[in-house]
């Protein structure tokens, strides 16, 4: 199969996943930037987060692309790794103490993921201390916080004061259904995205200021 990188674009952001591998492993054959190829492929998932907040795919779809992502992803990584290539942000994300929520906060860590960030998922039901932990741990840039439960959005305030309590300079952002812009203030958290395309924007625009 022919090396090209706008069709392994295509691939992946079609969520054809035996295509995006194939394409991946023949880029590699033919000796391309495993640099470009990994761009190659984030340059799709940005198309599918926009497509995905103009109402344009639903998860389904989303889910499909990033399942291609993720078999083209595991054939690249051993390149990048020989290359030197790391991602350049680390964001933790998890659903916060007394959720069992996941589906929202699946898809942020994969459409992060899909950006270029490594992406430390802590799972459901998530302590505020162990969120800081992690965020300690790994140098996060990013912590993402996610709630479906009007009951449990107290315990995103109580990340948050705990990352600011710890001195950590991460940057707090949450989502999920109830949450909204103006509770993100109320509880000094750094911003609120409505989906997963938008965790992508509002990550991207936090680290570049």
């Amino acid at each position: 199969m022919t090396a090209d990188l706008a069709t392994l674009t295509a691939a992946v952001e079609a969520g054809n996943r035996a295509v995006a591998a194939e394409l991946t492993a023949a880029a590699l054959e033919d000796g391309q930037d495993p640099k470009a190829i990994l761009d190659a492929m984030t340059a799709a998932m940005d198309q599918v987060g926009r497509r995905f907040q103009d109402g344009e795919i639903f998860v389904p779809e989303m889910l499909i692309s990033a399942r291609a992502m993720k078999a083209a992803t595991a054939i690249l990584e051993p390149a990048l790794v020989a290359a030197g290539v790391t991602p350049e942000f680390t964001a933790v994300v998890g659903t916060v103490e007394g959720d069992l929520h996941d589906i929202g906060k699946n898809l942020v860590g994969m459409m992060w993921k899909g950006a270029g960030f490594e992406v430390v998922d802590l799972g459901v039901n998530v302590p505020a201390a162990r969120f800081v932990e992690a965020a300690r741990d790994r140098n996060a840039q990013i912590v993402g916080l996610s709630a479906l439960l009007t009951t449990t959005m107290p315990n995103m305030r109580a990340v948050v004061e705990a990352v600011r309590a710890a001195g950590l300079p991460a940057k707090v952002v949450i989502g999920g259904a109830p949450t909204t812009p103006e509770f993100a203030a109320q509880i000094g958290a750094d911003g609120q995205a409505a989906d997963a395309g938008a965790a992508v924007d509002l990550a991207r625009r936090l680290l570049a200021g």
